[in-house]
């Protein structure tokens, strides 16, 4: 349920051949003076993922505490999001982009680009091809969605969470994709599989303490 200090808004996407005027719904959570923004990518659309996910709450309660603004949305298709549901990445890539549009309206500063599950890899993508990302938070991040070099490519810093029981998540593999990166950190949760139940309120915590 949105808290009373978030904002509803929309995020317009770029027309397309027989689409046009079509908007993404997402909440925008503003801080004082803030010195950095995030946007934050729920999981698959076809999967259930939306921005009412717990474990998205978590991560914009953390910006709140370190003076971050933040938007969380939802891909097309899903809740208020017009367009077609698809969970491919070159609609995930458009979908973040508009929100970081948003972000570059609203806020200035450099950008954190935040992800859940599928969105995580939506995040590194981001993180990789636009400018002013200067942090990643990658929660639950499935490595078979992750290219082999990708996080030793992104330059700034990285954080991020698994669950030690995460059946999407290779721990081995990613440690060793992370040992390549310039400033990662990788934080694994005992008990924890990939929807981070009794995680939650720790998480934002620990992602809060790392910022």
């Amino acid at each position: 349920m949105p808290r009373a200090f978030e904002r509803a808004v929309v995020l317009p996407l770029p027309e397309t051949a027989g689409e046009s005027g079509q908007v993404l719904e997402g909440l925008y959570v503003p801080v004082p003076d803030p010195h950095e923004a995030a946007l934050i990518a729920p999981p698959h659309p076809l999967m259930g993922g939306s921005m009412e996910s717990p474990v998205l709450t978590d991560i914009a309660w953390a910006c709140e505490q370190v003076s971050a603004a933040s938007l969380r949305f939802n891909w097309r298709g899903v809740g208020a999001s017009q367009g077609r549901s698809s969970g491919e990445p070159a609609d995930a890539d458009a979908d973040f982009a508009a929100g970081l549009d948003f972000l570059a309206e609203t806020v200035p500063g450099p950008r954190v680009a935040c992800g859940y599950s599928f969105g995580a890899a939506a995040a590194l993508r981001a993180g990789l091809s636009k400018p002013g990302i200067e942090r990643l938070v990658l929660v639950a991040p499935p490595t078979s969605l992750l290219p082999e070099q990708a996080l030793a490519e992104f330059r700034g810093k990285v954080f991020v969470a698994a669950g030690e029981e995460d059946e999407w998540v290779d721990l081995a593999r990613l440690s060793e994709q992370l040992a390549s990166a310039p400033a990662a950190h990788l934080e694994v949760f005992e008990d924890c599989d990939h929807f981070f139940m009794n995680a939650l309120g720790r998480l934002g915590r620990i992602v809060a303490d790392w910022w």
